[in-house]
Parts: structure tokens; sequence; C-alpha cells
């Protein structure tokens, strides 16, 4: 579909936006209009399935973790990933197959690796002031995510990992956050559940976990209380601005719709790249798929054995989160492998592998797996700002951090638009 866009209109009126679509309902996108919304401007949000959070914010590690603030762009995570390339159920796996896209997006990470500490602490300056923004906005609207604050245990197996978590530690304390070192004998008292012999372990008291599909579902439900527009099953098609007004394009139910607006913000995760590519933007998101399993905690046994405060396990990168009185869930591994959504019975078993391996007093015959998309900058730093156009926004490319950074990259988009909107 083809069509001339209007030339632009006066320049006063190219800067002043009232009507602002939102692109995207999960968890960035759902923030970002109850950002938007509070500060007074007329949202509509546009997400292609059927309610909000319903792909990568369905089933994430659930964990608001500062503390795992560390970006990837380090070259100790290449030289893993090459050695675990052939290994079917490494944490890290890349599809040797290249494309342009690909190999374009890890040139653009080895390019990265010298910002490795800049942008670790400023990660972690962003997941801390977070968290205010999030159990705020939690706590007004009345919504139940099965918050809890455990703190998070980060364990490891030998005194390499141990080490190297003692430098990061130094780059989370100047980004804002501390976190002690703890022997065995502390780390058992900390989680009593978890079986096993480890070398050490860092634990952050002020980390926490909570279900992202419950806080994404609930906070659409408060943006609509609030007045904001929310066009489910919606695919968008085509999208064009002309700096005065943005053209949105959606197909639904076989039929194509125009919508217009003052401005737009691109939340559409892996999505986000095409997007921006119509608008004359260059976001280099490539989909990084994560997996999860959640256990169904049946029985007291399995309710008893199971961890109530959330842990990260540095050699096999999986995470915890106790979500609830009867849920266990277990996530991660990153597997560079184009937009591909398969669940593959080889990358699930590990994690119930692990489950097994480190708390053995759970029962893990029900368990419901699940693969998501992560939207992942080259750099690992999440897309915030205007576009090139000034009608033109975006939040996107939070990786494997959405949950822990969508409430503060939300607020300031939300700072942006109404920086812009004011002119």
């Amino acid at each position: 579909m083809s069509r001339r866009v209007p030339q632009p209109l006066t320049f006063w009126k190219a800067l002043i936006m009232k009507s602002i679509a939102v692109i995207g309902g999960g968890i960035t996108g759902v923030t970002t209009a109850y950002a938007l919304v509070k500060r007074g401007f007329a949202v509509t949000l546009f997400e292609r399935q059927r309610y909000a959070g319903m792909e990568t914010s369905f089933a994430n590690g659930g964990q608001l973790s500062a503390s795992n603030a560390e970006v990837w762009t380090h070259w100790s995570t290449v030289w893993k990933g090459m050695k675990w390339m052939l290994k079917n159920d490494a944490p890290l796996l890349v599809n040797p197959k290249p494309s342009w896209h690909k190999l374009s997006w890890f040139a653009e990470f080895l390019a990265a690796i010298p910002a490795y500490e800049r942008n670790t602490i400023e990660t972690t300056r962003l997941a801390v002031a977070s968290r205010q923004h999030m159990f705020a906005w939690a706590q007004e609207e009345g919504i139940d995510f099965d918050l809890k604050k455990e703190g998070i245990l980060h364990i490891y197996r030998d005194k390499k990992g141990f080490d190297h978590a003692g430098k990061v530690s130094q780059l989370l304390a100047r980004g804002g956050l501390p976190r002690r070192a703890v022997a065995p004998e502390e780390m058992r008292a900390i989680e009593p559940t978890l079986a096993g012999k480890y070398y050490g372990g860092y634990f952050t008291e002020s980390d926490s976990t909570g279900d992202i599909h419950k806080f994404t579902f609930g906070l659409a439900k408060a943006c609509e209380r609030l007045g904001v527009t929310t066009l489910y099953e919606q695919e968008v098609a085509e999208i064009a601005s002309n700096a005065s007004q943005v053209f949105i394009s959606t197909a639904h139910a076989g039929e194509r719709q125009v919508h217009i607006f003052d401005g737009v913000v691109i939340c559409a995760g892996v999505a986000s790249r095409n997007l921006a590519a119509q608008l004359g933007d260059r976001v280099n998101i490539y989909p990084v798929k994560g997996y999860s399993i959640t256990v169904n905690l049946s029985d007291a046994q399995s309710q008893a054995g199971a961890p109530q405060v959330s842990l990260l396990d540095d050699e096999t990168k999986l995470v915890t989160s106790r979500l609830g009185v009867d849920r266990f869930r277990v996530a991660g591994t990153a597997e560079f492998n184009g937009e591909n959504k398969d669940i593959r019975a080889d990358r699930i078993k590990p994690l119930v592998d692990w489950v097994n391996q480190c708390f053995p007093q759970v029962s893990t015959r029900s368990v419901v797996p699940w693969a998501g998309l992560r939207p992942m900058m080259p750099n690992l730093m999440p897309r915030v700002g205007r576009g090139k156009l000034n009608n033109v926004f975006y939040n996107t490319g939070h990786g494997h951090l959405g949950l822990t950074l969508s409430a503060v990259t939300a607020d300031m988009i939300g700072e942006v638009v109404a920086g812009v909107g004011a002119h």
C-alpha cells in the first residue's frame, strides 16, 4: 500500500502535539502510555495481540534486578559465545547462518565493548531510579503483580566467576547500587532451600521480583481508566510522518484503516526496527530469544521446597522468581536465531534439570514452557529519545531488562515528548 504523505503544515503547528500514538502493548508501550496520559496527552495504544503483555512481556524471569545491570559487551561474552556455538543446550547459542542484520549487529556489539564500564554504570543508575516509579504506579493504581521484596542472590560455582562479580560490584556501586559478598554459609541462611556447593555469592537486598504480565495487564487497565484509547488486534502495516502529523495504517479483521496523530512513540519490541526504517531512522534491534518455565507448585512439599529469594546462577545464566504461593519461574538463555519463537525441547530441558538439581524438593511434573524475543540493541542500552523527525520518538530495545528499566524510560520519554509538545 503506497500513499502520498501530506506536506508539512506551518512550523508552529508542527511543534504542538496533543494526540500521541504509542505502538506496542508490552511493558514499555504500556508504561509509556501511562506516563503520557498522566502528562495530559490524548494517547492511543496500538497492540497486535488481543491483550496487553502477551508477547515478550508475558513470562520473563520476573526480576527487578539492578544487580543484573552489567551489559554483555565484554570480551568474555564473545569467547563464551564462540565456545558454546555448537552446543545446543548452551546458555548462549548463536545460529551460525549469516545474515546482514546479524553481522551488522555483532559488528556494532564489538564496537561497543570499550563503553562496557560506562554503560554498565548508566544501566545501574536507570535501574535504581526505575524502582520508585514502578512501585508508586502499582500502589496508586492498585496493581497486584506478586511483588516480592526479598532481594536477589547471585550464586557462583568457582573463584573466576566470583572474582569477576567483585569487579562488577564496583561498577554497580558507582551507579548507586550497594551489594555485598556472602560466603556459602550465609548463602544457605539467605535461601535455605538451595542445594549444591558454591564458591560464594553476592546479595542485593534492595532488588525484588514480580510478574511482568500481571503488571503490564494491570497498568493497561489503569491507562484505560485514565482515558487512553487501546486498540488491540491491530497490526501496524505502514507508518509515515511529515514532521507535523503521523499517519498509521493498521490492518484489523481484513480491513485497512489510516489513523492520524500529532506524534508517535515506537515501543514495538523487535518490530521497532522495521517501523523505524519507515520513518527514516536506524534502530538496529536484534531478536534475542529467551526461554522460561513456570513450575506449578501443586503440593505442600514443592511450595516449601521452592525458594523465596530470587536467584541468578552465573554459570548457567538462569534467573528465578517466586510468583505468589504456587508458581516458581526459571528463565534465561540467549539464542540468536532471528525471529524464531519455536520452543525447543533441548533448550527447555536444562531449565528443568537445574530445578531438579538445585531444588530437589520441588516437583517438576507440571511445568509450562515459554519463549520470547528480547529486543536487544548492540550496545545493550535501550533507545530512548527522538528520531530524525520532531514528532517521532522511541522507547525500545530494553533487551533482558524490560521489567527492570521500563518505568524510568517511560518517565524519560514522557519528559522528552512533553518538552517538544510545549513549544
